[in-house]
């Protein structure tokens, strides 16, 4: 996964992270992102989400970890330290990912302009499996600098500059076996501990409308799904029952403005026969929910929009009346504007005759390990 760059915001950031996750998968992850020279920006921002959802932000200017979800006030019931304590541990992030940039601007040769450091860190658990994947990545400039690998419990240095630091963190045995800990147990479990807090808001499934729609004849049938959620879902096109792959087109996970998600896949017919679209219907699959939503493809349940040109004679009729009506309205308007005007100029010309009134107007350093 490739960290972004300077242009890119903190919200851009969060959206990088792996999308559209395997059925039954749940994740949490941490975004560390220290910049320089950034404008009307903190110079140090860390956000958490628990399956792409934001649960925590902190930044230098407000200099305090806070909830994003009301669910999350749930953590202190177990743990009544947990913002003092992720306060704490995030201005000690602060402060080495400030040093972490100036270190990096000397291995780059690099002096003044724009600079942004990054790190992800989390882990995805199957609550089918109980497979656990962790990841541990850094970022400098928008391209990837180095990253941790837990099952060989090494860095993989993607830039020479990030070589003295994977020789000094390899170096470091109780530093890997600490982060190879938190990736494989810790996450996994607080990814647990979260989805208890939130299971009404985080484990709740919602099905969406699905409809069929054809510009033009010669168009693609395209499939849209709206108001779902979670977003862990699955669209596409069969013929006799077997996945398309060929002449389709998915589209993107796309949020919605009231938090549920819409995506679409187009299905080119162009060269099927009309009595063979009884053959392809369109699949919407939702993590959570066994039942799929199966619609078929038939010419009276997909809407087609009108082309050019072929408004009715009885549109055309009703279009014209409706603007001789606006017309006579408005003349009407203007006539009593101008019958008034003329009304309210021959009183004053009364009254000004008789008045003589008048008005005037880190190396990348060792650094603190993420504890959610």
């Amino acid at each position: 996964m490739r960290l972004v760059g300077a242009e890119i915001s903190v919200l851009s950031l969060l959206m990088m992270s792996l999308h559209g996750a395997a059925a039954l998968t749940h994740s949490m992850k941490y975004f560390y992102t220290g910049s320089s020279g950034v404008p009307n920006f903190p110079e140090f921002v860390s956000v958490g989400l628990v399956d792409e959802v934001e649960i925590s932000h902190y930044d230098s200017d407000t200099r305090r970890a806070e909830p994003r979800q009301d669910w999350m006030s749930r953590v202190t019931e177990d743990d009544p330290q947990y913002w003092k304590r992720n306060t704490e541990n995030f201005m000690g992030h602060q402060q080495v990912f400030k040093a972490g940039i100036e270190i990096l601007k000397q291995r780059f040769n690099q002096t003044g302009g724009v600079h942004i450091y990054q790190k992800m860190v989390g882990c995805e658990w199957d609550d089918e499996t109980d497979e656990v994947k962790g990841y541990r990545q850094y970022g400098y400039d928008g391209e990837d600098f180095i990253s941790f690998d837990p099952e060989t419990e090494q860095y993989i240095a993607a830039k020479q500059q990030a070589v003295i630091t994977k020789q000094k963190w390899e170096h470091n045995r109780a530093l890997i076996a600490q982060n190879k800990n938190y990736l494989t147990h810790v996450c996994p479990e607080w990814v647990k501990k979260h989805l208890n807090y939130g299971r009404s808001s985080l484990m709740r499934t919602e099905r969406p409308s699905v409809s069929l729609l054809q510009k033009t004849p010669s168009s693609p049938v395209s499939c849209h799904a709206t108001g779902f959620y979670p977003d862990r879902a699955d669209l596409f096109w069969r013929k006799d029952g077997e996945e398309l792959h060929e002449d389709v087109d998915l589209g993107e996970i796309l949020p919605n403005h009231d938090g549920t998600f819409q995506m679409r896949v187009d299905l080119k017919l162009s060269s099927v026969p009309a009595e063979d679209w009884r053959r392809y219907d369109c699949v919407f699959q939702l993590s959570g929910v066994d039942e799929d939503i199966v619609t078929k493809l038939d010419k009276t349940r997909t809407n087609r929009e009108k082309p050019a040109g072929s408004t009715s004679t009885s549109t055309f009729i009703i279009i014209f009346i409706a603007v001789a009506v606006l017309v006579v309205i408005i003349a009407a308007v203007v006539g009593f504007k101008l019958y008034r005007n003329r009304n309210a100029q021959d009183s004053s010309a009364k009254r000004s005759s008789s008045s003589s009134a008048s008005t005037d107007g880190s190396d990348v350093t060792e650094e603190l390990n993420p504890k959610p």
